[in-house]
């Protein structure tokens, strides 16, 4: 009786023994690639928006091909197709997503709201995830600008 039970003792602590082991597994992690290329190399870090391009691009409707001119200083126009367009709570969120057809299959993502008292305002970006860089839109008293990031200083994987 005696062995019996020094055997099931063993068995329990060689079952649990192996239950800890199966947990020590390593998590795996997405380390970042500081390598990507640049895909805005050619364009300044700061460019001014035309902001009344926006104001329309936001009206798009999904599956359209469309061109958006980002500004009247710098060459950029943004061709592409509408992805996704969206409209909430009374037209006071609008946004629209536009695939690249040039950049790389970079997305342009721009929402434009509206508050009670009438004021808009816009965010948007310019992402795509084989490049190391992106643009990111900025108010600058009043005005708008998309000033150039580093891809893995907004993104975490």
């Amino acid at each position: 009786m005696k062995n019996r039970s020094i055997i099931a003792f063993c068995v329990c602590i060689i079952v649990c023994n192996a239950q800890l082991r199966a947990q020590n597994q390593d998590v795996p992690l997405n380390e970042p690639d500081y390598n990507k290329p640049l895909l805005f190399r050619s364009l300044p870090d700061t460019i001014p928006v035309k902001i009344s391009n926006f104001e329309r691009a936001v009206s798009y409707s999904a599956g359209e091909d469309v061109s958006v001119n980002i500004s009247d200083n710098v060459q950029f126009p943004f061709p592409g197709k509408v992805m996704s367009a969206a409209s909430k709570y009374g037209n006071s969120i609008q946004s629209v997503v536009i695939k690249s057809n040039v950049y790389d299959g970079a997305g342009l993502t721009i929402s434009k709201v509206t508050d009670s008292n009438g004021n808009t305002s816009f965010t948007g970006r310019i992402v795509s995830m084989k490049s190391g860089d992106l643009y990111e839109l900025v108010n600058v008293n009043n005005n708008y600008y998309l000033v150039k990031r580093k891809f893995y200083d907004l993104i975490n994987e």
